[in-house]
């Protein structure tokens, strides 16, 4: 029998519960994964006494936290066979007790530190990328090769982030948040140890495989903690860190590049880089899991790493998370296919210097800029419109860069390409945010830039192919192909779509039980 549930103790300890997640929901939880609190044994109409069991749910539309508590053990008046009954108690966010002043100033800071440390690894990673477009002239040079075959490291790096994307949720599971960024981090370092003594270039090739899978780890894990935060001003400027990296590496590795002898002292500086992000993430996050992370700043956790369930099978078997990879794939493999090979692109076809490798830079700086000054634009526009109008664009600005044949223009446009592009993909992510089960949130979002940084390798290296076959001009129109899907893309879903992929979920977990 079903009853309203009035008991004090009961409330006492489910504002308990409450106080570890203060003024946020408790969450959506899979029925594998519900959260049992045992609660005081409660008298049923004088029947019987047992045990009570609080099962934690999210009502969205009135956006309280239902409690529906189940005493086992008693006999029902109207049922004596029955073996229990349920008691829905509504706890609203105003019966929790309120947190002091100095505990929220200590959560913030926490939470400034937690950002902070992603945002440095974040720009380092913008380093890593950055470094390749100036870099490919003086790699052919050096190693006498063509655009295939230097074209390999794009390769490397995608059997990397292809080893990543398969294997982060596991790691993750087992080792949890903190550890998996430290080992992304020592990854990245080996292997930019290997890269700085210039050796064999099939070496080379090979540290690239252990680059990309660190890097897919991190922008994985990035992604994945700063959508947790459901702040799309954070996630601006964690991707702007990003641009930020790589507009630096980009006029630090041009000056590199120019030295015949010394050219790979600058994956030196990368290395001591990599160092930084190992010791920065080993002292804030301390090898902790996300959820734990997340609470100490008072954010509420977006779902249990270590639960005994098939999360492979449930992130895989969602369409939506494989539309939503597809044009991450699309979009990051643009981005580095422009700043990587726009440099040899100027060189060759507009016959620049040895300093054509700022233009790289302009790009970058722009898609800096992009990331961090147009969110406003993104919020008044709508994430449909905004994406739309980017696209037509840099569609547009990538024609004149096809077909005047300007130096300074196409800097200028180039630079402006980056602008609008920079958004996309923090639009991307959020986006994923708003449709996807929280349960599953970090585990979708690893997958969904895993598979989108290997689109930083697959692209560039059909780039390198088609380069081969009928020269660096192949790249403008290589490039409004690529540009055309962000045209169609809607990224303005019903509201109801959360809840029927949640509920398509949590339908087949019962079928299987």
């Amino acid at each position: 029998m079903a009853t309203t549930a009035s008991s004090s103790s009961t409330m006492a300890m489910l504002n308990d519960r409450k106080r570890k997640l203060p003024n946020t929901s408790l969450g959506t939880l899979p029925a594998s994964e519900r959260e049992e609190i045992l609660l005081p044994t409660m008298k049923n109409q004088g029947e019987n006494t047992g045990n009570t069991t609080a099962v934690q749910k999210l009502d969205s539309e009135s956006h309280v936290d239902v409690a529906y508590v189940v005493v086992d053990g008693g006999d029902s008046t109207h049922s004596p066979s029955a073996p229990s009954a349920v008691v829905s108690v509504d706890v609203l966010a105003s019966e929790l007790p309120p947190i002091s002043a100095e505990e929220r100033a200590v959560q913030k800071r926490k939470g400034m530190m937690h950002f902070l440390a992603i945002c440095w690894m974040v720009f380092v990673m913008g380093w890593c990328d950055g470094t390749t477009g100036p870099m490919l002239p003086r790699l052919q040079a050096h190693y006498h090769i063509g655009f295939t075959i230097v074209s390999l490291i794009f390769v490397m790096s995608a059997c990397g982030f292809f080893l990543g994307a398969m294997t982060n949720v596991y790691l993750t599971d087992k080792f949890g948040f903190g550890k998996v960024l430290v080992l992304g981090a020592l990854c990245q370092t080996v292997a930019f140890i290997i890269i700085s003594p210039a050796g064999p270039f099939p070496i080379m090739c090979c540290a690239f495989v252990l680059s990309g899978f660190g890097l897919s780890l991190q922008h994985a894990h990035a992604n994945g903690f700063v959508a947790a935060l459901n702040s799309p001003t954070k996630m601006g400027f964690m991707h702007g860190s990003y641009g930020f990296g790589a507009l630096v590496a980009l006029l630090v590795s041009t000056q590199f590049a120019k030295s015949d002898a010394h050219w790979s002292y600058h994956y030196s500086v990368s290395t001591a880089l990599y160092l930084s992000v190992v010791t920065s993430s080993s002292l804030v996050f301390r090898g902790r899991r996300q959820e734990v992370i997340l609470e100490e700043s008072g954010e509420r956790g977006t779902d249990n790493e270590a639960a005994n369930t098939n999360k492979y099978k449930q992130i895989l078997g969602l369409k939506e998370v494989h539309i939503i990879a597809t044009f991450a794939l699309i979009y990051v493999g643009l981005e580095v296919t422009m700043g990587g090979w726009s440099v040899t692109y100027i060189l060759e076809e507009r016959h620049g210097s040895s300093n054509s490798g700022y233009i790289a830079s302009g790009f970058f700086g722009g898609l800096m800029l992009g990331r961090v000054s147009l969110m406003w634009l993104n919020k008044l526009l709508g994430n449909r419109l905004a994406l739309f109008l980017y696209a037509l664009t840099a569609i547009g600005l990538e024609i004149t860069v096809w077909l005047v044949p300007s130096l300074i223009e196409n800097a200028i446009a180039v630079s402006f390409v980056g602008l609008v592009l920079g958004p996309m993909y923090p639009i991307l992510m959020l986006h994923s945010t708003t449709i996807l089960p929280r349960w599953l949130l970090t585990g979708c979002m690893g997958y969904i830039a895993s598979v989108g940084q290997a689109g930083s390798a697959m692209l560039p290296f059909l780039t390198g192919l088609l380069a081969s076959k009928f020269g660096i001009a192949s790249l403008q129109p290589y490039r409004l192909h690529d540009l055309n899907p962000y045209r169609h893309m809607g990224c303005d879903p019903p509201g109801s779509l959360r809840a029927r992929i949640e509920r398509s979920i949590l339908a087949s977990q019962s079928g299987s039980d």
